[in-house]
């Protein structure tokens, strides 16, 4: 048997306080816990955010397309030459090609012999080397650019 101790027996218990956790921030924002706040008189703090619910963005300082453009880049790239153009078109018409079969043998697209018989590419020296090689004539140089 347990033995017990000889002598006057007090309690020293202390009270234990249980508090309820914090609700989370997001059950703050549930409309029905604002309106059971609302409800029992507690304190709700409203804040109105500016330009809320709309697509628009901050107003900046307007800034003009055209100058921001011609600070950033060069203000026009060099296309190919007229005498260059005519001088493919020529050599690949002596040859008896059409555009699709030149390209298929310098390995470009059609659409590049296109921009560089229309004058709308931007000349690149390893294009007009493989077209100077397939097609016998000189296209870079002197009179090329």
């Amino acid at each position: 048997m347990p033995s017990r101790f000889p002598g006057a027996i007090a309690q020293d218990w202390e009270p234990v306080v249980l508090h309820k956790a914090k609700p989370k921030a997001q059950a703050l924002r549930d409309p029905k816990a604002v309106n059971q706040a609302i409800r029992s008189g507690a304190a709700v703090q409203t804040v109105k955010k500016f330009d809320a619910g709309s697509n628009k963005k901050a107003a900046a300082a307007p800034v003009n397309a055209r100058k921001l453009d011609e600070l950033t880049e060069p203000a026009a790239l060099d296309r190919v030459a007229a005498e260059v153009r005519l001088a493919i078109q020529k050599a690949r018409l002596e040859k008896k090609m059409s555009q699709a079969e030149l390209a298929k043998q310098i390995n470009e697209r059609t659409q590049v012999v296109q921009e560089y018989e229309n004058g709308k590419a931007v000349p690149n020296q390893a294009v007009l080397a493989k077209m100077e090689k397939v097609l016998g004539v000189k296209l870079r140089g002197r009179s090329g650019k």
